[in-house]
C-alpha cells in the first residue's frame, strides 16, 4: 500500500475496510455490547484532555522508543490480543506479526488466533506475547504456558474480564458464529477441558497460581478499577492493561482513559500500567503516556489495515500513528517518550 495514496488516517482506514469486509465480519469487529455506549465513550473521552504545547525546545531529533516490562520497542503502540485475523486477510496473524516485527513493536497473540501460536512464532523475528484465560483445567493452562515458553513467547497476557458471555446485538441480528481459533486445545479433549473462555469460578488465587506456574512475565488485562490494580500487583502481575475489552463485554463503563489516573495511582509503581481502547490518533497515545501509561494497544485498527493491505496495511496503520505521535511530541516540546509527563495535558473545560 502506497503511503501517498489511499487512507491518510485511521478513520479513513475503517471507512474503506467497511466497504470491503462482509457486513457480518465488519459488525463483529466494530461492534460492542448492548447499546455500544462504552465503544463510543472510549473514543470520545480523549476530547476531555487538551495538550499544552511548548516552544523553543530542541526537537530536532525525536525518539519514540520505550520499554515495556523490560522489552525495548520502537514506538509505544503495541498490537492487542484480538482473535481471528483471517476474517480480514487470508494470512491472518502471520501478516500482523510480520508487520509488528517490521515496526519494532510487540504483538500479543490471542488465544483465539487463526494461526497456531507455535507456527506463528516462525513467521517473523520479533516480540510475541501469548494471551490466554484462567481456564477451567489447570493442566491445560500448564500446557499453554509450556508451549509459549518453548516457542519463544516473551510474556503471558491473562484476560480477566471474560468470565461471562456478553450480549452483542449486532452478532445476534447477523446470526454470527465464530470458531474458537486454532489454539483451542491441541486435541478435542483439551479444547473441552479449557472451556470457551475464562472460568467463571476463577479468583485471585488463580492469577497467583498462574504467576507461580511460569517464569515468563505476567500481564493482567481487563482492569478498570484501582482496587483491581492493587489486587493484580498483590498477585505478582508485572503489568496491568487498563481495558474494558473495547466496550465488547460490559456496556456503560467509563472510558479507559478516564480511569487511567486511578489505575496509575493504585499501582504505586509496583506494576507497569498499559492501556487500550479508542486509540485512533497519535495525540491519543501522547495523552495516555502523559497520564501515566507505559504504552498503549490498538485493536480494531489492525483489522482495517489487514482488510486493505495485509501486512503492508498494518504497517501503514502503525506508520500513520507514529507520524502523528512525532508531530504531537515535537509541538509539545518533548523529544523523547521519557519526557512526556503530566504537564503535557490539562483537563479541558467544556465548551
Amino acid at each position: 500500500m502506497s503511503a501517498t495514496l489511499g487512507p491518510i488516517n485511521l478513520f479513513e482506514f475503517e471507512t474503506l475496510a467497511k466497504e470491503r469486509l462482509p457486513k457480518e465480519e465488519y459488525d463483529y469487529i466494530a461492534g460492542g455490547a448492548t447499546d455500544e455506549i462504552s465503544v463510543d465513550r472510549n473514543r470520545r473521552a480523549y476530547e476531555s484532555w487538551a495538550l499544552r504545547p511548548r516552544v523553543l525546545r530542541d526537537v530536532s531529533t525525536l525518539d519514540l522508543s520505550t520499554t515495556v516490562i523490560g522489552t525495548k520497542v520502537n514506538l509505544p503502540v503495541l498490537i492487542a490480543p484480538c482473535g481471528g485475523h483471517k476474517r480480514a486477510h487470508p494470512e491472518g496473524e502471520s501478516a500482523t506479526y510480520r508487520a509488528a516485527a517490521a515496526c519494532g513493536t510487540i504483538f500479543a497473540v490471542s488465544a483465539n488466533s487463526n494461526v497456531p501460536f507455535e507456527e506463528l512464532a516462525k513467521a517473523a523475528s520479533g516480540h510475541l506475547w501469548l494471551q490466554l484465560y484462567p481456564f477451567r483445567d489447570r493442566e491445560v493452562t500448564k500446557d499453554w504456558l509450556r508451549c509459549a515458553k518453548d516457542s519463544g513467547y516473551e510474556a503471558i497476557c491473562v484476560t480477566l474480564d471474560s468470565q461471562w458471555p456478553p450480549k452483542r446485538e449486532r452478532n445476534i441480528r447477523n446470526n454470527y458464529k465464530r470458531s474458537g481459533g486454532a489454539n483451542r486445545g491441541h486435541t478435542e479433549e483439551k479444547s473441552r477441558r479449557a472451556g470457551a473462555g475464562s472460568d467463571p469460578a476463577a479468583t485471585w488465587k488463580d492469577l497467583e497460581w498462574m504467576k507461580s506456574a511460569t517464569d515468563l512475565p505476567l500481564v493482567a488485562k481487563g482492569i478498570m478499577t484501582g482496587e483491581d490494580v492493587e489486587s493484580c500487583a498483590d498477585a505478582g502481575a508485572d503489568a496491568v492493561i487498563v481495558s474494558n475489552h473495547g466496550g465488547r463485554h460490559l456496556d456503560n463503563t467509563l472510558a479507559t482513559i478516564e480511569v487511567l489516573s486511578e489505575a496509575v495511582e493504585a499501582a504505586k509503581g509496583k506494576t507497569e500500567i498499559l492501556l487500550d481502547g479508542g486509540i485512533r490518533r497519535g495525540a491519543d497515545v501522547v495523552k495516555a503516556l502523559a497520564m501515566g501509561a507505559k504504552a498503549v494497544f490498538i485493536g480494531r485498527p489492525l483489522f482495517w489495515g489487514l482488510a486493505l493491505g495485509g501486512e503492508q496495511g498494518v504497517i501503514r496503520v502503525l506508520d500513520i500513528i507514529r507520524e502523528e505521535i512525532e508531530i504531537t511530541m515535537a509541538k509539545c516540546g518533548r523529544p523523547t517518550v521519557a519526557e512526556i509527563d503530566s504537564t503535557v495535558v490539562v483537563r479541558a473545560p467544556r465548551l
